[in-house]
């Protein structure tokens, strides 16, 4: 059987930027598949790839067996695609919107009529089916959103950051649907920088950096192969690079300590991988005063996927998100000051 979704050496450029530089990955039927990293890693363009929004440079995108480049027609029939802004017509009711998204697909109307029921009580919708969009809160509007990607009864549903802007409550009702659409034949492609809707989703995760894939697998082989426990340290509130080197060759020799990164982005605080041992923090911290070196804070902790992007990249996924916004203000800047 052809994986849901199959993606080989992508790549995509716009001007100057290499959006998209090589990534490769495959979405088994059946199964929730993440995409998780920072703005401007690469994933909003790799689904539009997928779904046929943009062309890319190079690579290989096939869904269900069927080349989204040659025959993007038939790809576009498999796949149901949820972008991250909602985008309805605030005048038209939910059923109403969901019968034009059927007469789009060209859906017979009396199955339309069936497939339209079956999506609103899906989501919870009925009772607001005849009122219109321009009513709704945001949860009700992604629900509809949701609603319309699954009308057509994809193979594939391609979700772009699908809580973005969410409430918890109503994070957690998209959450428990998407849940059961493998167990009703819809394999689940999503993209998210939330690290908790990852690992509570997907049944295997690609971590991406700077347009390419860093790390596959599991979320819990991702943390395992972290190797051991973390302990976050900081010297001082902002630690100078001087201390911050001198704290780490003094707690390197440690025999519990595997690997040491000093997070400069957040005021050279330490992240140390560890084995577990029931008095690490004791001998870091006796091990820092005998040195004359304080403790502003210290904390132990399992894995997280946060600490696989960490381990693989030396930043995490908050100082990625922030570094792409300074890139982007500084942008906005220059094209202003050109004006």
């Amino acid at each position: 059987m052809a994986p849901a979704v199959f993606i080989e050496n992508l790549k995509k450029r716009y001007g100057t930027t290499e959006a998209v530089k090589n990534i490769s990955f495959k979405v088994e039927v059946g199964e929730i598949f993440g995409l998780l990293g920072p703005n401007g890693a690469g994933k909003t363009t790799t689904l539009r790839a997928l779904c046929t929004l943009t062309t890319p440079d190079a690579g290989k995108i096939e869904v269900s067996g069927i080349s989204v480049i040659d025959n993007p027609k038939e790809a576009r029939k498999r796949l149901g695609y949820v972008a991250q802004e909602v985008a309805l017509d605030k005048m038209l009711t939910g059923r109403e919107l969901l019968q034009l998204q059927a007469a789009l697909y060209h859906i017979p109307s009396k199955l339309a009529k069936q497939r339209i029921d079956t999506v609103l009580d899906l989501l919870g919708l009925q009772e607001y089916a005849n009122k219109k969009t321009g009513t709704y809160s945001g949860g009700l509007r992604k629900r509809l959103d949701l609603a319309a990607g699954l009308l057509h009864a994809p193979n594939v549903l391609v979700l772009d950051e699908p809580t973005v802007g969410l409430d918890i409550e109503s994070r957690f009702v998209v959450w428990d649907f998407l849940r059961k659409l493998p167990e009703a034949g819809t394999s689940v492609l999503i993209t998210s920088h939330y690290l908790e809707e990852v690992d509570a989703l997907a049944n295997r995760v690609a971590i991406i950096d700077r347009g390419e894939v860093i790390a596959t697998g599991t979320p819990s082989q991702l943390k395992d192969k972290v190797g051991g426990d973390r302990v976050t340290l900081r010297i001082r509130e902002f630690t100078s690079d001087d201390e911050a080197e001198k704290a780490k060759n003094l707690l390197s020799p440690l025999p519990f300590v595997n690997e040491i990164i000093i997070n400069s982005a957040q005021g050279n605080s330490l992240n140390l991988v560890v084995t577990k041992e029931n008095d690490a923090l004791i001998t870091i911290q006796q091990a820092l005063n005998n040195a004359g070196l304080p403790t502003f804070g210290i904390s132990q902790s399992r894995p997280s996927l946060d600490d696989v992007y960490l381990a693989a990249t030396g930043r995490t996924l908050m100082d990625a998100e922030l570094a792409a916004m300074g890139t982007r203000d500084m942008k906005a800047e220059k094209k202003q000051n050109m004006k």
